[in-house]
């Protein structure tokens, strides 16, 4: 039976049982494959990859494997020039906008607070997910491997640890995206932008305290709703700021 050997660098061992991870290994081919199903079959995400290296050359996720190759698969570089080699989709999207799972509400409304565009729906399908990053070129965000594998999707991350608040600083590490952050831009509800009103034009919406007290409003462009510095505003603004301190790279 024909025998492949495989190494897969970095982050991409999370997706490997520990005996496989930072090693070469040895694999028995079954069947006919591309590279692109190979790596999958281990549960690595295509959209995870950003090279393939085989007996050292740079091949795309469409090579079909051969007996004996040698390969390597890297994850996505996002500060290292590797222009001589072929990278597996356009370049990184340095305008991030982004789709999330249904499982990734909480999520979700804090990218929204820190500035980032961001599709969500709680009753989202995986195949939903999946259209609209691929018509929209959005990024997929989910802890769901599967989802991941839909082949109409180029930019996706699989989100590692469980708990919102550090789901969000993982990924402003690992997409590198704190120069990004614009707190206080997008609607919490509805993802629509928000813009300055005067106070008029919100006021039917107004609680009589929030009346009597405050005086500088926004509103959302795309549902109406309104926004003010009321109590909740510092505990939100430290959130923020939280958010935005540099954690060290997640590995």
């Amino acid at each position: 039976m024909a025998q492949v050997q495989l190494r897969f660098y970095e982050e991409l061992n999370d997706f490997l049982p520990p005996e496989r991870r930072k090693i070469t290994f040895t694999h028995e081919l079954t069947r006919r494959t591309s590279v692109k199903d190979l790596i999958e079959s281990f549960g690595v995400p295509h959209t995870e990859v950003e090279v393939i290296l085989v007996n050292g050359r740079s091949m795309d996720f469409s090579y079909i494997v051969q007996a004996c190759d040698r390969i390597s698969v890297y994850p996505v570089f996002e500060s290292l020039d590797i222009s001589p080699l072929i990278r597996l989709r356009d370049k990184p999207l340095r305008d991030p906008s982004f789709v999330i799972d249904a499982n990734l509400g909480q999520l979700a409304r804090y990218l929204r607070l820190l500035g980032f565009d961001v599709i969500y729906r709680n009753d989202f399908t995986d195949r939903e997910v999946a259209q609209v990053a691929s018509a929209d070129r959005r990024i997929v965000l989910t802890r769901d491997r599967a989802l991941l594998q839909h082949k109409i999707i180029t930019h996706g991350y699989f989100v590692r640890t469980v708990k919102p608040r550090e789901q969000v600083r993982e990924i402003l590490t690992r997409l590198d995206l704190y120069s990004a952050l614009h707190p206080f831009t997008r609607c919490l509800r509805c993802n629509g932008e928000l813009e300055d009103v005067e106070k008029d034009a919100v006021l039917h919406q107004l609680e009589p305290k929030t009346k009597k007290y405050y005086h500088h409003f926004r509103r959302c462009k795309t549902c109406g709703q309104a926004y003010w510095k009321g109590s909740h505003f510092n505990r939100m603004e430290k959130l923020c700021d939280y958010f935005a301190a540099p954690t060290a790279p997640v590995r």
